[in-house]
Parts: structure tokens; sequence; C-alpha cells
């Protein structure tokens, strides 16, 4: 299946809300995976530096070069990143997405996940959807997609800079 927005809407995703416009109060929290694309006509400019909170002292702006080296061509899907329900069972898309914007934001995150996103002028434009699943299926689906994307492009998306795995594969 193409991971595009309508092969992401066939599978299933919802939302396809930009960053923007997102109510956070209206996604799911249960565990998934979630996306985030450009939305049509969008052109990367990189900032010289990303709007991003620094994680553990390091600041997580990268030189425009290396910026332009991890850009994939012609894909609309920019990153997929998944939301497990943690260790309390208090975690999953709403909690995930919204540290993710807040880290856009300048907050300081628990991890850099996504961090490319950031250094997007424009990145409030982008578009994220989600996909709600069982906490057992959400690191196989992460992955799925993750090789699926780099079956069709050769590499991963935009501001995924490692692959998901599965344990024990």
């Amino acid at each position: 299946m193409p991971i595009t927005k309508q092969g992401l809407k066939d599978d299933g995703f919802t939302g396809f809300r930009s960053i923007e416009q997102l109510e956070i109060n209206r996604i799911p929290q249960r565990p998934g995976i979630f996306a985030v694309l450009r939305p049509e006509g969008f052109e990367p400019a990189f900032l010289a530096k990303s709007t991003a909170g620094v994680f553990k002292k390091k600041d997580p702006s990268l030189r425009a070069e290396a910026l332009n080296a991890e850009w994939v061509e012609d894909a609309d899907v920019l990153y997929i990143g998944k939301a497990g329900p943690g260790s309390k069972g208090n975690r999953g898309l709403r909690r995930q997405i919204q540290e993710f914007v807040d880290f856009g934001k300048g907050k300081p995150p628990g991890h850099w996940d996504g961090r490319l996103i950031w250094q997007l002028a424009g990145a409030q434009s982008l578009i994220i959807a989600w996909k709600e699943l069982p906490a057992t299926a959400v690191n196989l689906a992460e992955a799925k997609y993750h090789a699926e994307f780099r079956g069709l492009y050769g590499r991963l998306p935009f501001a995924n800079l490692v692959q998901a795995r599965v344990k024990g594969t």
C-alpha cells in the first residue's frame, strides 16, 4: 500500500488536522501510531535554528546540508511515530502528540524523535493523522510503516532518523 495521505486514510488513519488547527482534546487517549504529512504544495525551507526544545543540553538544530540530505522528494509522509500506553497506562496518542507539538514550541522533551520537523519553515501547516491500535500492536505497526516507506523510497521518512524494529525480529 502506498504511504500517502490517501493510503493512510484507506488504512484507518483519522484526524488529518494541521498542527495550528489541532484540537488536542479531540485526539484519542488510546495507544496507536501517528504520522506527520506535508500539505499539498508544501516545499521545504529550512530554518537556521530549530524551534524545538533542547534535549540533554543538546541543540536539536542541524545544518542545512544535513537537512537536505534527509529530505525525501515526493513523499507525503515526513514522520511516523508511536504512542504506547506507558508504564502506568496513562500515555497514548493525545499525550504523545501534545508532547511532540510542545517540543516544537521549545519545551524540553523526554526524547527528541521527529526533531527535524521543527526546523522546517511553516511547520504549523503540517498535518497530523493518527490510528488507534491495541498496545500490543503499536511497535509492530510502526516498524511495518517504516519498512514499507523504506521499500518505496529507499530510506526512512524525513524526520525518522532510526528504523523502528520489533524485538525478536
